[in-house]
């Protein structure tokens, strides 16, 4: 782990990882020169994803590339807050501390969809949100018993960066369902782009203001295993973030929020896997993740069948004269 190898510079890890999609302008130059023809991304739509949102008989047309950068720039930021925010609560707080108040972003994200009406509250849902958040209290409390993290320098802060982090994510998940509603709409490789193209531009000034006031100085890593987690995490970002996105706007935010947190137990299998001693409090914490998934995706694909059902259009009998 990069912060555990004593390389703490969140603001750096950050800035790097989300310059990582400036990638994607690659591909997407290369087709519009007609190099890849049709080989790129190809959208998958079905009928229940053109059910949900042509209910209206609105049509979609695909966002231009005015729109697509317009949304990149405010996407830009607010991932940048998101990630940043957590990764430096990390210098500040305990690792179990900010591992949960960051996984509030469930009860966010299901605030803000309903909202602005991109999610509907039920009760399903509701529990789901507090399961996955009971068994993230769980694993992350066991863990932090057996943590050889230093001592927290400032808890106050620490907790009030994983909130913000928390509140952001919830904004900006949000925010992409509301503006693409479904991934035919958009060039997901022009977008991410934008985003990674904007953050070269214009977040280095964060980075300035950070090193002259002493906050985060600037400076490269300097062992062989800081390179190369800062390498992995980016290839991990370039990737994860573009599959997260398509994911949520074929679910819903609150579907893919709660997804996030299937990284707790994978990593359990992952160390059962390996042979090492596993608490029953893990354990237990595990399934009741898992267990937050299954509900909320069952929720979603009955309302999801609830809304196809009711797009049918409905005919008349015969009338028997």
């Amino acid at each position: 782990d990069i912060f555990e190898d004593g390389f703490h510079k969140p603001f750096l890890v950050t800035y790097l990882n989300t310059s990582a999609f400036m990638l994607y302008l690659i591909p997407y130059a290369l087709k519009r020169r007609g190099r890849l023809g049709r080989a790129g991304y190809e959208s998958i739509h079905d009928e229940e994803e053109m059910a949900v949102y042509d209910t209206s008989r609105e049509v979609l047309v695909p966002l231009t590339n005015k729109e697509t950068r317009d949304l990149a720039w405010i996407f830009c930021f607010l991932w940048f807050i998101a990630n940043w925010s957590l990764n430096a609560a990390l210098d500040y707080t305990s690792v179990a501390s900010a591992t949960i108040l960051s996984s509030m972003s469930g009860f966010f994200t299901l605030v803000i969809g309903r909202f602005v009406q991109v999610e509907t509250l039920t009760f399903s849902k509701f529990s789901a949100v507090v399961l996955s958040f009971m068994g993230v209290v769980m694993v992350s409390l066991s863990d932090s018993s057996s943590s050889t993290f230093l001592q927290p320098s400032n808890l106050l802060l620490g907790d009030f960066l994983a909130i913000i982090s928390a509140i952001t994510y919830g904004l900006y998940v949000t925010l992409l369902k509301v503006r693409i509603h479904v991934e035919s709409r958009i060039d997901m490789q022009l977008f991410f782009g934008y985003v990674g193209l904007f953050n070269v531009l214009t977040c280095w000034v964060v980075g300035v203001v950070l090193h002259i006031s002493g906050v985060e100085l600037f400076e490269w890593p300097t062992s062989n295993s800081a390179v190369w987690s800062i390498i992995l995490n980016m290839l991990i970002t370039l990737s994860s973030d573009y599959i997260y996105v398509i994911a949520m706007l074929k679910t819903t935010p609150l579907v893919v929020t709660i997804g996030l947190s299937l990284t707790i137990p994978l990593a359990v299998v992952g160390d059962l896997f390996l042979g090492k001693d596993v608490r029953l409090l893990v354990l237990v914490g595990a399934v009741v993740v898992v267990s937050s998934f299954i509900l909320v995706g069952l929720d979603d694909a009955r309302i999801r069948s609830e809304n196809l059902e009711n797009s049918m259009p409905v005919t008349e009998a015969p009338r028997l004269d």
